[in-house]
């Protein structure tokens, strides 16, 4: 079966657990998804299925190549697409099929994922990197000023890489480990555990953690 979906981050909520513990879970409408393209080890050189989210686009939001790809699978246009590794053994999916997500997860599986962080502009190097600053005190003329970063007569410049003041957020981030409280399979909803980056609304990928490793750990 395929590794992962694709969701759109609802937001974050509690449910109660069986002891009557309150664990707080992030819900994610994840999928249903179409099979857009497979790719066999044979011809592509590997085993993956491309996955899209199924929901309304406009026509003109599509351009032509991808609508002919669409055209091609004889599906309707989708907004984002991701590959996902699957096992061929259970069932043999097939262009044009739905993935939902009572068939990839179930209740205490570990998930990782992937979602896009909250952009936060232009941000100082206290608020980006968490640096200290400088003394508080008055006539110290030294707060949250980043100092001297420069080197002195050898290289005589700024190396790259420093920590400084720059754009902050709007970043790929992956959160692994997270445990499936719940599957919703009526309305296609996935609940887990903890928090995940990005905003409600946003598009996150969903995949199945490594088996036997405490964090999860495979990020498409």
């Amino acid at each position: 079966m395929v590794e992962g979906m694709i969701g759109i981050k609802v937001g974050m909520t509690q449910v109660f657990g069986e002891d009557g513990g309150v664990i707080p879970v992030t819900v994610i409408k994840t999928g249903p998804c179409v099979v857009v393209q497979k790719k066999v080890r044979e011809k592509d050189g590997y085993d993956a299925v491309q996955l899209g989210l199924v929901e309304f686009v406009r026509p003109g939001r599509v351009n032509k190549p991808r609508n002919g790809h669409f055209k091609k699978a004889g599906v309707p246009p989708c907004r984002v697409l991701r590959e996902f590794g699957f096992d061929d053994g259970e069932r043999s999916l097939k262009v044009g099929d739905q993935v939902l997500v009572k068939e990839v997860f179930k209740p205490e599986d570990k998930v990782d994922v992937l979602g896009t962080s909250k952009g936060r502009g232009f941000a100082g190097f206290v608020k980006r990197h968490h640096f200290g600053g400088g003394a508080a005190t008055h006539g110290s003329m030294f707060h949250r000023a980043p100092g001297s970063i420069g080197a002195s007569a050898f290289p005589s410049r700024v190396l790259p890489g420093m920590k400084a003041a720059g754009h902050m957020g709007s970043a790929h981030v992956t959160v692994q480990g997270l445990t499936v409280v719940r599957v919703q399979e009526d309305e296609n909803l996935l609940l887990v555990k903890g928090a995940i980056p990005g905003r409600n609304g946003g598009y996150v990928v969903v995949t199945k953690a490594w088996a036997g490793s405490p964090l999860g750990g495979w990020s498409p």
